[in-house]
């Protein structure tokens, strides 16, 4: 199949316009393999689907509570992180005080 129109020249030149370019041959391929991709998902399916929809459900619950055990991890140990820190700090601060009043005196 050929997609190129040629036209000729006066001075010998060959131009050539490629037909299958633009937004249209962009719409009609897009589409196209929109409607394969459909198809094909619909031949290849192992389910009905009611029941692919049934297991889809399970494993979003099944992701939503691994997130929210993850997000809990994340806090505790941002807590606990956050402890030390205040910890360390309060012993540095007390450091600095024990210098300034050594230094006062």
């Amino acid at each position: 199949m050929v997609t190129d129109d040629t036209l000729g020249k006066s001075d010998g030149q060959i131009e050539t316009i490629d037909s299958s370019s633009g937004p249209a041959g962009f719409t009609a391929g897009l589409l196209l393999g929109v409607v394969l991709g459909a198809a094909i998902a619909l031949l290849f399916a192992p389910d009905q689907g009611q029941k692919t929809r049934g297991r889809l459900r399970r494993r979003v619950r099944s992701l939503g509570g691994d997130a929210r055990e993850g997000i809990d991890r994340a806090g505790s140990r941002t807590r606990q992180e956050l402890r030390r820190r205040k910890r360390r700090l309060g012993e540095e601060l007390e450091r600095v005080r024990e210098r300034a009043k050594d230094a006062l005196d």
